[in-house]
C-alpha cells in the first residue's frame, strides 16, 4: 500500500509541476499582435540593412568567384572592394 501511495504523490508532485510550468509558459508567450510588432521592428525589415546586406553577399560572391579563378590569395587584401593590392600567397 505504502508504494501505491508513494507512486500517487510523486505522479501528483509531478502533474503540478508540469501544470505550474504550462501555465508560466502560455503567460510568458507573447500574443500575436505583439509577435507581428516584434517582427516589423527586427533589423532585416529595414530596407536599407536589408540593400546592405545584399551587397555585402554580392562582394563575397564575387571575391569568392575571383579566388577560384585566381592564384592569388585574395584573404589577405585590405580592401575588397579593389582588384588587387594587398600580400600574396
Amino acid at each position: 500500500m505504502g508504494t501505491v501511495r508513494k507512486a500517487l504523490i510523486v505522479g501528483a508532485v509531478l502533474g503540478a509541476g508540469a501544470g505550474v510550468g504550462s501555465a508560466l509558459f502560455v503567460l510568458v508567450t507573447p500574443g500575436e499582435q505583439q509577435k507581428q510588432a516584434m517582427l516589423k521592428e527586427m533589423p532585416e525589415q529595414d530596407p536599407r540593412r536589408r540593400d546592405e546586406a545584399a551587397r555585402t553577399k554580392q562582394l563575397v560572391f564575387a571575391t569568392l568567384q575571383e579566388a577560384a579563378t585566381t592564384q592569388e590569395n585574395v584573404a589577405w587584401r585590405k580592401n575588397w572592394n579593389d582588384g588587387g593590392g594587398g600580400r600574396s600567397g
